[in-house]
């Protein structure tokens, strides 16, 4: 299922989108703040993309999404609702390639992601983790109502990251 906004158009990640998963998860933004996710070439994002993101479109019937801005077909950046380990409850994340930061495409795809989680998915919560200095990250959780609850660690991994949680009104 796809979702359209005034400027967007948020549709499930597919292995047609591999070579534009490998540029993202490959950009500087990504590494810093979310990490190497050992996708290394198109086929590394193939292999990501059936194993990781396809899968949890299957039975949960949401996962990632890779956002298109709707004027020129381009591919800007992904958004999401995932199961982690670690956390509590569906966790929302997003990352832009940087040559379309600071232009309101992350708020406008998260913010219909987040109502699609509540009106059309029926989630009750949403989480979302990001790092302590990841300053934009935390400003766009706060705009999209998402409060800040302390800190937190995922399972394996050493790095503490700042928890925010919503609950649906």
């Amino acid at each position: 299922m796809a979702f359209n906004t005034e400027r967007l158009n948020l549709k499930p990640t597919t292995v047609e989108d591999a070579i534009f998963i490998h540029e993202l998860f490959n950009s500087p933004g990504w590494i810093k703040y979310i990490g190497d996710r050992k996708v290394y070439t198109v086929n590394d994002a193939q292999t990501y993309i059936n194993t990781k993101i396809r899968p949890q479109f299957e039975k949960l019937g949401y996962g990632n999404y890779t956002v298109i801005r709707t004027s020129d077909g381009a591919k800007v950046g992904s958004c999401g609702l995932y199961k982690r380990d670690g956390l509590p409850c569906i966790d929302i994340g997003f990352a832009f390639l940087p040559e379309y930061a600071k232009k309101g495409y992350a708020f406008e795809a998260a913010l219909k992601l987040k109502e699609m989680a509540f009106n059309i998915f029926h989630l009750e919560e949403l989480s979302a983790i990001t790092r302590i200095d990841n300053k934009a990250s935390q400003r766009l959780l706060s705009k999209l109502g998402l409060r800040q609850n302390g800190t937190i660690r995922l399972p394996g991994d050493s790095v503490e990251l700042l928890f925010y949680h919503i609950k649906n009104k």
